[in-house]
């Protein structure tokens, strides 16, 4: 294990508003510090709340009213607890120590510098405004047992009080001493500032700009009728073979735990996808439409055949060019890069509760994700072997590559 100087520990502050990706940054640099051999831990002030409040109470938007000023030194209270168990651990045996809270007024930042003394302290601040995102992530943060108590749309609306709430006293980060502020969907660095030296900072910027994928698995949709027929695009069903596969997937998988699987809107790959689901404990298919196969514009719906014997100069010219050649009134490989790019930030901020993260797709979206990985040159991407009876296993960290195609049948 790495042997710190004293003045290599640090505190690390999250802030952001709700939603924003702050808890899943924290398990993120803690699983990267640990591997680090860095004794790393978190503190969690929504956990004490839920621990010492009834949930009834912290599910409910008037606990973060900056008007209930009970409800307020409550917070206060739970925030110093942390305060008091960070510090003890850096006195003791800890490295980092990782706050995790809304912090969002700047009273609140200035209490925890002012007890924080011992050692360098970071704030970190977790920006993302994309809309797509923060109504997933709203739906699953309601779907948590602090707000079973609630219908759905009733839980959603409380939710979106407390950010409303939040905001009312949301101070960005700029006069503290050190901070970094991250756009938490793309993991890029929007601004920083360093006053005091961070024994620890090369490190941890690595880990905040760099995605880490434990155990991807990778799959294309099981057989269609347009498959049997050559056909591209469309929103055809499985066929019957289709629908066996989609059950042998399921059992392959049924030993390991997958909390989430991403796929298209289309059917194909949602019906794979259910079939894999049926065989979870607790697992949830959310449909992101930056996963939909190539749009064949003029083509959708014709074999390959039919485009030569109808449409030749569209073959010869996307034969000729296949990755930037735009169908007519659809688009191309190169026109796909950025929105599949955005669904894989998209699934890998949603994938908060496993290691295990499934996409089910689609031929051409599926060799994009894998280009993602594989950095082939553009040419090459078009032509990546993606079949059917076999998935893709994709391990991707700072201390370990694997890409692996295997049968599930």
């Amino acid at each position: 294990m790495k042997i710190l100087m004293s003045d290599d520990k640090l505190y690390i502050v999250l802030m952001g508003l709700p939603a924003r990706g702050k808890s899943t940054l924290a398990v993120r640099l803690r699983d990267a510090f640990r591997r680090d051999g860095i004794a790393t831990r978190i503190f969690n002030n929504g956990n004490l709340r839920r621990i010492y409040r009834p949930l009834a109470e912290t599910s409910s938007a008037e606990f973060y009213s900056p008007n209930n000023a009970a409800a307020v030194e409550l917070r206060k209270t739970f925030a110093r607890m942390n305060m008091e168990r960070a510090k003890a651990y850096l006195r003791n045996a800890g490295q980092v120590a990782i706050l995790d809270a809304t912090n969002a007024g700047r009273e609140r930042r200035a209490m925890l510098e002012a007890y924080l003394d011992d050692h360098p302290l970071l704030f970190i601040e977790c920006v993302n405004d994309d809309a797509d995102i923060l109504a997933l992530s709203i739906r699953e943060k309601t779907k948590l047992p602090e707000f079973n108590h609630l219908e759905g749309a009733a839980a959603r609306e409380e939710f979106l009080k407390r950010i409303a709430y939040y905001r009312m006293i949301y101070c960005p980060l700029g006069s503290e001493r050190n901070y970094v502020r991250l756009e938490s969907l793309q993991n890029r660095i929007l601004e920083e500032k360093h006053t005091d030296a961070i024994g620890l900072y090369v490190q941890l910027r690595d880990y905040l700009v760099t995605d880490e994928v434990k155990n991807l698995f990778l799959i294309r949709h099981t057989q269609t009728e347009y498959n049997l027929e050559d056909r591209i695009g469309g929103d055809p069903d499985l066929t019957v073979r289709g629908r066996d596969q989609a059950e042998a997937l399921g059992q392959f998988f049924s030993t390991k735990k997958i909390s989430y699987i991403f796929t298209s809107s289309k059917l194909r790959t949602r019906k794979t996808a259910e079939a894999i689901a049926a065989r979870q404990a607790d697992c949830r298919v959310i449909a992101l439409k930056e996963f939909d196969e190539i749009h064949a514009g003029v083509c959708e719906g014709m074999t390959y055949a039919e485009i030569e014997r109808h449409l030749p100069q569209i073959f010869r010219e996307r034969e000729a060019h296949k990755y930037d050649y735009v169908y007519p009134e659809g688009e191309s490989y190169a026109l796909m890069k950025t929105r599949v790019e955005a669904g894989i930030k998209k699934s890998f901020f949603l994938n908060r509760r496993s290691n295990n993260i499934m996409i089910v797709g689609h031929q051409a979206v599926n060799r994009m994700i894998l280009s993602h990985f594989l950095y082939r040159r553009e040419e090459d991407v078009p032509y990546i072997y993606v079949p059917q009876d076999r998935f893709y296993h994709i391990v991707s960290t700072q201390h370990k590559k694997l890409f692996e195609l295997k049968r599930y049948d």
